[in-house]
């Protein structure tokens, strides 16, 4: 049986909510990370929490914090390679911490659908999710230079490494993102 370690990629600027640390944020009386923590956890091994503020405040779920080891912010990706650099495993899935409703099967979907690809991702009915993606440790030094040359584009770099979407013709609402006060105030409605 595969090994794999889960990363929540909380590690944003959160300019789209007024600066606040998303992941942070309640959503029906808890963070919105310990949502995806709650439905990650018990589809991996281990998991690891990409944050680069409010440290404490994440360390307080027990799982281990992690930072990126690039600085000014430069996107998921840079979580992701810290989360690549930090895995004990060589299969790593991430997800966003704005993403509450996550299949509780998300993982091993990924993981039967992926053949032979390094990386895959979640493909929805309207969209794709990169940022909800497994990905082969390997691909961290690639993924790093790729950084260093100041790309940003996430599911360009999976496809340039043999990545492909999969389908999950699950409820779009699993796939929901909360990216704005307003989008946040919907949930707590519904």
């Amino acid at each position: 049986m595969t090994a794999f370690t889960g990363v929540i990629l909380a590690g944003g600027q959160g300019s789209r909510m007024g600066g606040q640390d998303k992941g942070l944020l309640p959503l029906q009386g808890k963070p919105l990370y310990q949502h995806v923590l709650q439905r990650l956890q018990p589809q991996v091994n281990i998991v690891l929490i990409s944050a680069n503020r409010n440290i404490d405040r994440y360390q307080a779920s027990g799982c281990q914090v992690i930072r990126d080891s690039l600085p000014d912010y430069p996107g998921p990706l840079a979580g992701m390679l810290s989360g690549l650099r930090h895995s004990q495993t060589e299969w790593v899935a991430f997800c966003a911490c704005d993403t509450p409703w996550l299949p509780q099967d998300f993982v091993a979907r990924l993981w039967q659908q992926r053949g032979a690809a390094a990386a895959v991702w979640v493909t929805s009915g309207q969209r794709d999710h990169p940022a909800l993606a497994l990905v082969h440790r390997a691909l961290a030094d690639d993924l790093e230079a790729w950084l260093l040359r100041g790309e940003r584009r996430l599911m360009q770099f999976m496809r340039e490494h043999g990545g492909h979407g999969v389908l999950f013709d699950d409820d779009e609402a699993a796939f929901r993102n909360i990216n704005t006060p307003d989008d946040l105030v919907n949930e707590e409605s519904t």
